[in-house]
């Protein structure tokens, strides 16, 4: 008999926000026949909430698993209720553990940290960051389960030369620091006059006005391509050389996995989970947060320096097997058997 959950979660990418894992884990799951339900794609916070308690109410006594991506803002709120709900009708539980800021949640809640985590039936955690976090705090039913890509679906694509053609792909939004990027871009002109940079991703606070009014004040050559299909964002990555990540905040960022995949060079901020998933000057190179100069430095270093770039690409191409859904699927599947 096939097992059914209920993924809640963010269901939101008909609404122009990024597709997060609800929709890419749950069609995967999906496929390998498990019988999922969704909750919620309301775009408003409170009918997305009475949506995800109403589901977990009209399901109770049908599903084996509810499956709740949770994270360190007030979609923590959401993990919290449904949480309180299962355990009240005796449901078995997964919380999903997502976002860099995560292991400041559980210092700063720990009483609700307790009552959702503990009476878990199990917690995912995406990086070994989030595990020891985890571990570091008492809670004891954890797994390590990374975050995941079809390798078969990214083209490795060999660069034989690199010109600073920037990529960045995230949310505009202020933990994912994109202001950041223009100025490493501006540093950068200094001496590349026609260095480039493509900013990939939907406005997620109306963050798009004011970058543009910065890369029209220094002259930057910026393309605010805006929320693309997977698929169109790949495609775009064949025109760039090198990846950006300058986030304040993070955990295990699909991006970056799927940029290794591409065969892009990334250059990233050594925050949250990134330590744990980059080694510095092996599989990327890693700067601190916010330093400008620094990631200005990293991609001259890429642009002269054939012989690092290229075993940052293999050495991260190499990384990123162990990400497929192939082998991460088997993790999964001892978890819901």
């Amino acid at each position: 008999m096939k097992k059914s959950l209920l993924y809640i979660g963010n269901k939101l990418s008909k609404h122009n926000a990024t597709v997060t894992s609800i929709e890419t884990l749950g069609l995967l799951l999906e496929r390998e026949g498990y019988v999922l339900i969704y909750a919620s794609s309301k775009k408003n916070k409170v009918l997305r909430l009475s949506e995800m308690i109403f589901r977990t109410i009209q399901h109770r006594k049908k599903v084996d698993y509810v499956l709740i991506d949770t994270y360190s803002t007030y979609n923590f709120w959401y993990a919290f209720i449904i949480s309180q709900l299962c355990r009240f009708y005796r449901i078995k539980y997964i919380p999903k553990l997502h976002g860099g800021d995560l292991p400041s949640r559980l210092i700063k809640s720990p009483i609700l940290s307790k009552m959702i985590f503990k009476y878990a039936y199990m917690n995912i955690a995406p990086s070994e960051y989030l595990l020891e976090a985890f571990k570091n705090r008492g809670y004891a039913e954890l797994i390590c389960i990374p975050n995941t890509v079809e390798i078969q679906n990214y083209t490795f694509t060999k660069r034989n030369s690199c010109a600073p053609n920037l990529l960045w792909v995230r949310s505009l939004h202020e933990i994912y620091n994109p202001e950041m990027a223009l100025s490493v871009l501006a540093e950068i002109n200094k001496e590349f006059p026609t260095a480039k940079l493509c900013m990939v991703g939907p406005d997620k606070d109306n963050m798009k006005p004011n970058l543009k009014k910065i890369a029209n004040h220094k002259n930057l050559n910026v393309e605010f391509a805006g929320k693309l299909s997977k698929n169109k964002w790949v495609k775009y990555s064949e025109q760039y050389d090198i990846f950006l990540n300058t986030t304040h905040f993070d955990n295990t960022p699909i991006s970056v996995i799927e940029a290794m995949a591409l065969g892009l060079p990334v250059i990233s901020t050594n925050v949250g989970g990134i330590p744990f998933l980059l080694k510095d000057r092996e599989t990327a190179l890693l700067v601190a947060d916010n330093d400008i100069h620094a990631m200005a430095k990293s991609i001259k270093e890429l642009i002269i320096n054939d012989e690092l770039r290229n075993k940052l690409v293999a050495n991260a191409h190499d990384l990123v097997q162990q990400f497929d859904w192939s082998l991460v699927k088997n993790k999964w599947l001892q978890v819901l058997s």
